[in-house]
C-alpha cells in the first residue's frame, strides 16, 4: 500500500527561536547577567523535555536556579515567547496539505512549549498527529522515539519524508529507512526542491 508522510521537526523548522530573547528578560527578575541564565537550567532543561518533570515541578525548579523573583505566570511567558513562525515553510505545507492530509509532527519539546505553539501558530493546524518527547519519555535522537512515531502514525520509513535540523537525529532515521532531509532556516528552496523530488518518487501530485 502506498501511504507517503511528511514528518516534521519542529524547532528551526516550523518555528525559529531563540532562548536569548529569554534570557533577557529573565534578567529583569533576577540577580545574574543575561549570560549567566541560561546556563543555570542546564541540568533541569533535558529531564523537563523527557517528561521527567511536570510543568509545575519545571517552573519552581527554574525560578530556584534562576533566583527569579517575578511570578511564576510571568515565567512562563518568558520562557514561552522565544518562537518565530516560518513563512516560507507555511507557505510550503499549506500547498503541501491541499494533496495529502499525511502531515505528522516529531520533536524534542515540553509541555509549556508545544501549548504554546499550538495555540499561536496555525502552521501546526495542518499536522494530523505527532509525538513528542515529553509526553513519549524519550528523545531523538533515540530510536525508541521513532519506532513510537512510526506506530503512533502509521508510518512506512521508506515512503516517509523526514524533516529536521540536525544531523544527528537524521542518523538514526536513515538507519531506520526513512528519506530525509537537512532543513535549514537559511535555504528553504532546497527543501523545495527535495520536497519535489519525494513527491514525485512516492506518486503524489503537485
Amino acid at each position: 500500500m502506498n501511504r507517503p508522510a511528511l514528518l516534521c521537526d519542529i524547532g528551526n523548522v516550523l518555528v525559529s527561536f531563540d532562548f536569548t530573547v529569554a534570557a533577557q528578560r529573565c534578567a529583569e527578575f533576577c540577580p545574574h547577567p543575561p549570560g549567566a541564565l541560561l546556563s543555570r537550567l542546564d541540568g533541569i532543561k533535558e529531564p523537563y523535555e523527557r517528561g521527567e518533570l511536570s510543568d509545575a515541578d519545571f517552573i519552581h525548579l527554574a525560578s530556584r536556579a534562576l533566583e527569579f523573583k517575578g511570578s511564576p505566570e510571568s515565567l512562563v511567558k518568558i520562557w514561552c515567547d522565544i518562537f518565530e513562525e516560518n513563512r516560507a515553510m507555511k507557505s510550503t505545507l499549506t500547498q503541501f496539505a491541499a494533496s495529502s492530509d499525511r502531515l505528522f509532527l516529531l520533536s524534542n519539546t515540553n509541555g509549556l512549549h508545544k501549548d504554546y505553539l499550538f495555540d499561536q501558530f496555525p502552521i501546526f493546524q495542518l499536522f494530523k498527529s505527532g509525538i513528542y518527547s515529553y509526553s513519549a519519555k524519550c528523545a531523538k535522537p533515540d530510536r525508541q522515539i521513532f519506532e513510537m512515531a512510526i506506530q503512533h502514525c502509521d508510518l512506512e520509513p521508506e515512503q516517509t519524508l523526514y524533516v529536521d535540523d540536525l544531523e544527528a537525529n537524521l542518523v538514526t532515521a536513515r538507519a531506520m529507512g526513512f528519506q530525509t532531509h537537512l532543513y535549514s532556516l537559511k535555504n528553504h528552496t532546497a527543501f523545495e526542491l527535495v520536497l519535489e523530488e519525494w513527491k514525485a518518487s512516492v506518486g503524489l501530485s503537485s
